[in-house]
């Protein structure tokens, strides 16, 4: 069945299962047999419906969560409803696509501030939470700088092609002329832009060791502290942008409810688990769907994630952006809504 999909379902069965699976996107509760008879308006009685939805339990898709008549999807029944929207498409209103268009809006606005309205913007019309992921160790250089600031400190500034800026303050070496840092600047820009972070870090570090730099000792200093500060950088594995996330906490009615929310906060704020989120969606062309315990991110938690990448010009993945709401979200809105913010900001990185 997880195979074939919702297709492979005869009409009355699958009329009869997706009218449980949307009264479980609205309510959360359990539908019954003479409740589903009275909401299709056919001529089907309870009894008819009851050994429908005992073989469509006995196939995976649902369960009975207590001793009552009425049933709720799995996880795989999700799945298998997910992947009928997936066939069939979908869109947005012209509202919705108005209100994303706005708050994503490029003007007078630097990359990473349009990533955080993405994420808000998602987290306001989803009712989940908003989630942006951009890993900043593969993003090709635009432009290094050495500022300095005062006798022993300068400000080292960094900005990758996604417009993303990374400023720290690093000490200098007793004495150091202005065209120390001039120089630093300079020969750190000839190799730097244009190759990522790594790239870039490893090229460097082998000139110095071979004495090929053309450097003089002190500018090698403010080489080598820049080099240091940006490999740190470059393994923290990027940046989490997460909006919204008192919305999970919406429908959390039992302690139990609360703990399993709160580790997942834990878990996103990891930065392997940002790593794994881009590489899940690194080889997708468009929109992925995690429900619940198919992944082992989601496993206890109620919730499932709707996530896409954005891809810079070049057609290379440079983040990814998407919501984690609860596992009876509303699926056929919600991922058109993810896949057009994704090309949207695509679009506005060319």
């Amino acid at each position: 069945m997880a195979q074939d999909g919702i297709e492979a379902l005869d009409e009355r069965s699958r009329d009869i299962f997706t009218q449980i699976v949307e009264s479980y996107v609205a309510t959360g509760e359990p539908i019954g047999s003479r409740t589903i008879s009275r909401q299709l308006g056919v001529s089907l009685s309870p009894a008819t419906i009851r050994n429908v939805m005992a073989d469509l339990e006995e196939a995976g898709l649902l369960f009975s969560p207590h001793t009552s008549a009425g049933r709720l999807p799995t996880d795989l029944g999700l799945r298998i409803f997910v992947d009928g929207l997936l066939a069939v498409g979908g869109d947005l209103s012209e509202n919705e696509r108005a209100s994303i268009d706005g708050q994503c809006s490029a003007v007078g606005r630097t990359f990473p501030d349009v990533l955080e309205e993405a994420s808000t913007a998602l987290s306001g019309l989803s009712a989940c939470a908003g989630l942006v992921v951009t890993p900043s160790r593969d993003a090709p250089l635009r432009h290094i700088e050495f500022v300095p600031l005062s006798d022993n400190r300068a400000l080292a500034v960094l900005v990758t092609d996604g417009e993303q800026v990374e400023n720290r303050v690093i000490d200098l070496p007793p004495g150091l002329p202005f065209s120390a840092l001039q120089q630093a600047t300079n020969y750190l820009g000839s190799r730097m832009v244009g190759k990522t972070l790594e790239e870039a870090r490893f090229r460097i570090a082998a000139e110095i060791e071979q004495q090929r730099t053309e450097l003089d000792a002190l500018s090698t200093k403010v080489v080598e502290a820049g080099l240091a500060l940006w490999s740190g950088e470059a393994q923290s594995g990027g940046t989490l942008i997460l909006k919204g996330q008192s919305r999970l906490l919406s429908d959390v009615t039992a302690l139990d409810d609360l703990e399993r929310i709160r580790s997942l906060f834990e878990l996103l704020e990891r930065k392997e688990t940002m790593l794994r989120l881009i590489d899940s969606t690194g080889s997708a062309e468009g929109v992925r769907i995690f429900i619940g315990s198919e992944s082992d991110l989601f496993t206890h938690t109620g919730c499932s994630m709707i996530i896409a990448p954005y891809r810079d010009t070049s057609r290379r993945v440079v983040g990814a952006i998407g919501v984690i709401g609860p596992t009876r979200m509303n699926y056929a809105r919600i991922i058109p809504m993810v896949d057009y913010t994704s090309k949207l900001l695509g679009r506005l990185l060319g």
